[in-house]
């Protein structure tokens, strides 16, 4: 069951990731995106936009980002 209240894209949500397409946004490697992927929606979205879909990611599944 789906709630009213709404969320924003993050990296706390269980379906966002950063996106595998470096630069996809023309921020190259810098950590400053504005997008990132949704395996929910199966496509980039906006990084802080409102979000019905949110679901809050698990304490153990923290996302990590490692360059190099």
């Amino acid at each position: 069951m789906k709630s009213d209240m709404l969320g924003f894209c993050d990296m706390g949500c269980r379906y966002a990731s950063w996106p595998e397409a470096e630069g996809m946004d023309g921020s190259g490697s810098c950590r400053t995106f504005v997008a990132l992927y949704c395996s929910l929606k199966d496509r980039p979205v906006h990084k802080n936009m409102p979000c019905r879909d949110r679901r809050e990611r698990a304490a153990d599944d923290v996302p990590r980002h490692d360059e190099g």
